[in-house]
C-alpha cells in the first residue's frame, strides 16, 4: 500500500481547529500566590469556574496566558496549526492520564512514543508543536522540546516553519535494525547463559509473563514497553550500562511503524514473540546452551 504524502500544513481560512475535547491530557490549574497568602492550596472555584481559569476558554486555560499557553487556538510566528491529522483517543478504557507541572516535559515524551508506536502519528505526516500542545491541553513548548528529542532519536524531522515529519521507514531499514542488534545481543546473550546462574534467570520470569500479558491484549504500544523491559534486564546482567542504552535505543527504532500502514506486526506475531522469551528463559534455567543458541538466533531473526 502506497503512503501519500505529508498533508499539507496549509489550508483555507476558513479551515477549523481539530477538536480537542476528547482524549486529552491536561495540565491542572496550580495554586497562585495570592491563594496561598489567603491560606489555601486547594484549588478554589468561583461561578463554577475553578479559581484561575478563564470563564468560557478552552479546557486547561489559565487567566493571564494567552495563546498556546492558554490551551485555546494555537498560533505560533512560523508555525500552522490547521489541516492537520487529528491523533485518535487513547484506547484505554475509563483511563485519562493527567500530567502534572513538575515532569510536563517527560510525560509529553512518553505520550508522544506511545502515539508513535500506536501508528496514531502516521509516517509521512507534519505535526506542529502548538496544535499537539492544544489537543494534550500544554503549552507548545514541552511539546517541541519533546518533539526535539524525537528528532535527535531519529523518529521525527524538523520542517521549518511548519513542524514536525514523522519518518517513512521500510521494510529494508527495519532488516538493517534487527541486523545491528543481533550483531550486539546474540553474542553477549550467549555468554550470559554461560555464565548466569540458573536462578538468576529465574527472576527475570515475571518481566517475560509480562510481554506475555502485553502480546495478547493486541495493543502494539504496551508490548513494545513490555519487550524492552525484559531486553533490557537481560542485558544489564552483563554490567555493561552502555551496551544497555545502545541496545536499548536501537530496540525502540525498530518498533517505529513502516511507512505502509501503522500495523507492522498483527496481534498473533506478538504473541509468537512473547512465547520466545518465555522460551528462552525455561532454557536457559535448564542451562541448556543449544536449545538458547537456537532461539536467540531466530528471535532476532524474526524481528525484521
Amino acid at each position: 500500500m502506497e503512503q501519500s504524502g505529508p498533508r499539507s500544513a496549509h489550508g483555507s481560512a476558513g479551515a477549523r481547529t481539530p477538536d480537542i475535547r476528547t482524549g486529552v491530557v491536561r495540565v491542572p490549574a496550580q495554586p497562585t500566590a495570592a491563594d496561598m497568602d489567603r491560606g489555601t492550596g486547594s484549588e478554589r472555584t468561583r461561578g463554577g469556574v475553578p479559581d484561575g481559569a478563564v470563564p468560557g476558554a478552552g479546557a486547561g486555560a489559565v487567566r493571564g496566558v494567552t495563546g498556546p499557553e492558554a490551551g485555546g487556538p494555537a498560533r505560533a510566528r512560523g508555525e500552522h496549526t490547521h489541516s492537520e491529522p487529528p491523533i485518535p483517543r487513547p484506547r484505554v478504557e475509563g483511563v485519562r492520564p493527567v500530567v502534572q507541572r513538575s515532569s510536563v516535559r517527560g510525560q509529553i515524551l512518553d505520550a508522544l512514543r506511545t502515539a508513535l508506536v500506536a501508528g496514531e502519528l502516521a509516517p509521512g505526516e507534519v505535526y506542529s508543536a502548538p496544535v499537539l500542545g492544544e489537543r494534550f491541553g500544554v503549552s507548545a513548548t514541552p511539546v517541541r522540546e519533546a518533539m526535539q528529542q524525537l528528532a535527535l532519536e531519529g523518529a521525527v524531522e524538523v520542517v521549518p516553519n511548519r513542524g514536525f515529519r514523522v519518518v517513512e521507514r521500510g521494510t529494508r531499514e527495519l532488516g538493517e535494525l534487527a541486523e545491528v542488534r543481533a550483531l550486539i545481543e546474540v553474542p553477549v546473550m550467549l555468554r550470559l547463559a554461560r555464565t548466569v546462574p540458573a536462578g538468576r534467570w529465574a527472576e527475570l520470569r515475571p518481566l517475560a509473563e509480562a510481554t506475555a500479558r502485553a502480546a495478547s491484549s493486541g495493543c502494539r504500544a504496551t508490548y513494545a514497553e513490555s519487550d524492552r523491559a525484559f531486553h533490557r534486564a537481560v542485558l544489564a546482567l552483563s554490567g555493561n550500562n552502555q551496551l544497555v542504552q545502545i541496545a536499548d535505543d536501537l530496540h525502540r527504532r525498530a518498533q517505529w511503524p513502516l511507512v505502509g500502514g501503522p500495523v507492522s506486526r498483527g496481534r498473533a506475531d506478538l504473541v509468537a514473540d512473547a512465547a520466545e522469551h518465555t522460551a528462552l528463559l525455561d532454557a536457559l534455567i535448564a542451562e541448556d546452551l543449544p536449545v538458547v543458541q537456537s532461539l536467540v538466533r531466530e528471535h532476532f531473526a524474526g524481528a525484521s
